[in-house]
């Protein structure tokens, strides 16, 4: 099919959306760490099921030793140490200026991929690189309260910083599992990549003795709900399709288009939290999708 990468990518972003608005709800219920840990173990869950239905087996056995390296090592940048960063910005910056930050993940997949990959941009890539690019900061600038320091910028380093490690990681994954992926199939792929993730926060759980904290939200069924929606379409449907696109089209494009997430949950955050949009919020919309557009220009 012609612009599977491309239709994946916006998909992608689509049920990230979903996930991004379940995670919201239980985060501020048990908290982030909790939270990142019990994703993926039910992502994990979801996987095997689906790789005995699809495959025939429980777990990516086939794949080569290769492949589980780099895989291996994407999970961890992607899910751990991106996450991480991302999570930990929040205590020093609101959500709406890491979000900012994280949109810096695109380019930095694209830079990694031309660097690692020697994948090329057209001028028309460029050109949608920058118009979706340009419709998210419009977007994610708009967000929040409008006093004199925010629109002055003025905000701690370090909650910068970790955004920005947040950026660096997610990019740097999606290049390294494309890197990794090559041919093999992509969900299997996103198994490997979830399970480093697991085994990244149980290290991270186990050295800081947070177990406790894990536990007592499982049994939290308030929390537990949203978690399992946010589970299924973000680490199992949203990564597996995320890959799919990194598969069928350049890291930077498709780490683009996964990155409109702030646009897509414009919406739904109307309808469900009884937000207010401005004219900058709906016009910057207007822009990344003409960005959009512009990748199925070839």
């Amino acid at each position: 099919m012609q612009y599977i990468g491309e239709i994946a990518g916006i998909a992608t972003a689509v049920f990230w959306t979903v996930t991004s608005m379940s995670f919201q709800v239980a985060t501020r219920r048990v908290g982030s760490l909790n939270v990142n840990i019990i994703r993926l173990v039910l992502a994990f869950v979801f996987y095997m099921l689906y790789m005995r239905m699809s495959r025939g087996i429980w777990l990516p056995t086939d794949a080569s030793p290769e492949a589980w390296k780099w895989l291996g090592i994407s999970g961890l940048i992607g899910f751990v140490l991106g996450d991480f960063f991302l999570f930990q910005s929040y205590a020093f910056v609101s959500a709406r200026i890491s979000m900012l930050m994280m949109s810096l993940a695109p380019p930095v997949a694209a830079l990694l991929g031309y660097i690692i990959l020697g994948e090329r941009f057209t001028l028309l890539n460029t050109v949608g690189l920058l118009l979706v690019l340009s419709g998210i900061a419009m977007v994610i600038l708009n967000r929040g309260d409008k006093t004199e320091s925010n629109r002055r910028f003025k905000y701690p380093l370090k909650g910068i910083l970790l955004a920005f490690g947040g950026a660096v990681g997610q990019g740097s994954g999606a290049v390294l599992s494309k890197f990794g992926m090559g041919s093999y199939d992509a969900f299997s792929a996103s198994q490997i990549r979830v399970i480093a993730g697991v085994l990244g926060f149980s290290l991270i759980f186990t050295l800081t003795r947070k177990w406790k904290g894990v536990f007592s939200t499982v049994k939290d069924i308030k929390a537990m709900k949203p978690i399992l929606i946010g589970a299924f379409f973000g680490p199992f449907i949203g990564v597996g399709l995320s890959m799919v696109a990194l598969q069928h089209t350049s890291a930077g494009i498709a780490s683009t288009l996964m990155a409109t997430v702030p646009v897509f949950i414009l919406l739904p955050s109307v309808l469900f939290f009884g937000e207010k949009l401005t004219w900058r919020e709906v016009l910057g919309a207007f822009v990344t999708v003409g960005g959009i557009a512009v990748f199925f220009i070839r």
